[in-house]
């Protein structure tokens, strides 16, 4: 059954978006958009990884990290029937502009069928075409094996690469091979992580700085 997002979580998104566009938000606000279909997932897991690597990473240069996550299989009818932003659900407009206004955007798929899967895509087709303009893109994706990598450069870089998004020059892909579970274990991958964190952390920085008052 997909639950629809509730009143308190989208009040919540909504203060923490007013806050953001008023310049009192000082760490790096991170929003995770997750392509995957169910609540427990590879990709969920991939991306804790990541997230903890960035907190780390961030956190030695006194850097906080505050992320949201839009799991698009929750939004519901609303989302899915949506052809157009004009008169969107607000539960579906608040996800939207949570990714619009964040500092850095993780995106992240399974996938399927040799591309990210559809809810994802249909996410991003209701993204104003200029709100991703410049911003850094973590691009995450899992596969059942290792040839399933190159979705990132050949189904997910290009989608960013419309929005005029500054895709992040290492991305990240893990196989079903490099977990137990829904918990990453492969050193090799962690090892990309934090090649992929260290790369950029200094634009991070400031960009954080950058926007401080």
């Amino acid at each position: 059954m997909i639950e629809a997002p509730t009143a308190s979580t989208v009040e919540r998104r909504s203060a923490d978006l007013a806050r953001a566009e008023a310049g009192e938000h000082r760490g790096l606000r991170v929003a995770v958009v997750n392509g995957s279909p169910s609540e427990k997932s590879k990709t969920m897991g991939l991306v804790d990884a990541v997230l903890q690597t960035l907190r780390d990473v961030l956190g030695r240069r006194l850097v906080d990290v505050a992320d949201a996550r839009v799991d698009v299989y929750r939004l519901g009818p609303a989302f899915t029937g949506a052809v157009e932003r004009e008169g969107i659900d607000p539960a579906v407009e608040a996800a939207l502009r949570e990714v619009e206004h964040a500092d850095l955007l993780i995106a992240a798929s399974p996938v399927f069928r040799g591309s990210y899967t559809g809810l994802f895509k249909h996410f991003f087709d209701l993204i104003d075409q200029y709100a991703l303009a410049n911003k850094p893109v973590l691009l995450v994706a899992t596969g059942g094996g290792d040839h399933h990598a190159l979705v990132l450069e050949h189904a997910l870089r290009p989608l960013f690469g419309f929005f005029q998004a500054m895709t992040l020059p290492v991305a990240v892909f893990a196989s079903s091979g490099d977990f137990d579970g829904t918990l990453l274990l492969n050193p090799r991958v962690c090892g990309r992580i934090e090649m992929a964190i260290d790369d950029v952390a200094e634009l991070l920085v400031t960009r954080v700085e950058g926007a401080s008052p």
